[in-house]
């Protein structure tokens, strides 16, 4: 059967993977964009070795951050692996909807295209965006990433479930999350994030992976003398809260996800509630 972990970051999503894994025999798959490279650790929470606790983890950690690894190339990984494991329990964990949708869902990709899209206006392109997608989530200012999309021909998305799965949410109050959220940051820059990111910054290492990825593009602003190091942290806060907010309207919207609130005086409740809900639904899910 196919489990898959989601909701926003910082979230606790990890630790219940491991349990729920333990518990059932499990291995785990990463839908995470950021956590598929290689030396991007701190700034996206990626599990420790240590945490994994003898559970076999699949695609974490292998992709060079110099190579632009694409939601087609995890939709192939990742249906090997389910192909792979079919008499296992599989549990996906992650917080990009995308990914996960694209792994178990019926989304075709398409070449991509050269159409100069430079005279379009942002109404006009979202509108070509929303003939190949009308569910989009791209905002009609982001104009770079309508773009992107118009140029690979768009990912169209079909309704039909490939894979069935059950969908458990975490969540938590929002202003709670929020704080979770800044609180997470500053621990990170305890944990040596400011050093991680120096480490490439120095190496000249210049990538979508990195142009993208909370916590390492607002300390390349910083290295390159644009902001302040205060200013990187608050933008680095600002911005996983924003993120944390469309994963929700993603989730939501795109996704049938049974929510659990978390106890985090006592995790282990929210783990045997979870694990509860599994029990009892368990005889819905099959590998087709």
């Amino acid at each position: 059967m196919i489990i898959s972990i989601i909701g926003p970051t910082g979230v606790g999503k990890t630790k219940l993977s491991v349990e729920l894994a333990k518990r059932l025999n499990g291995i785990i798959i990463n839908c995470d964009a950021m956590q598929v490279y290689k030396y991007l650790d701190i700034g996206t929470a990626k599990i420790k070795e240590s945490e994994k606790e003898g559970v076999p983890h699949y695609l974490f950690d292998f992709v060079e951050p110099t190579e632009n690894y694409t939601v087609f190339d995890y939709q192939q990984d990742a249906r090997r692996l389910i192909e792979e494991n079919k008499d296992k329990t599989i549990i996906f964990v992650g917080g990009t909807g995308l990914y996960l949708k694209a792994a178990l869902y019926d989304y075709q990709f398409q070449e991509l295209n050269d159409t100069n899209y430079d005279k379009y206006s942002n109404e006009e392109l979202y509108e070509l965006v929303c003939q190949i997608n009308k569910e989009t989530d791209i905002h009609i200012n982001n104009r770079k990433r309508m773009i992107a999309y118009l140029k690979r021909g768009g990912i169209t998305p079909k309704s039909k479930e490939l894979y069935k799965s059950l969908y458990i949410g975490l969540t938590t109050e929002r202003q709670n999350l929020y704080k979770i959220i800044d609180d997470r940051v500053l621990k990170m820059f305890e944990n040596g994030l400011e050093e991680e990111v120096r480490k490439l910054y120095d190496k000249g290492v210049h990538s979508k992976a990195l142009e993208t990825a909370i916590g390492y593009k607002e300390l390349y602003e910083y290295f390159s003398g644009t902001i302040t190091k205060e200013e990187a942290i608050e933008k680095i806060q600002k911005n996983s809260r924003h993120y944390a907010k469309r994963q929700y309207t993603f989730f939501n919207h795109q996704l049938p996800v049974k929510w659990f609130n978390v106890n985090y005086n006592n995790f282990k409740e929210t783990i045997n509630e979870v694990y509860e809900y599994v029990e009892n639904n368990k005889s819905t899910l099959s590998l087709k």
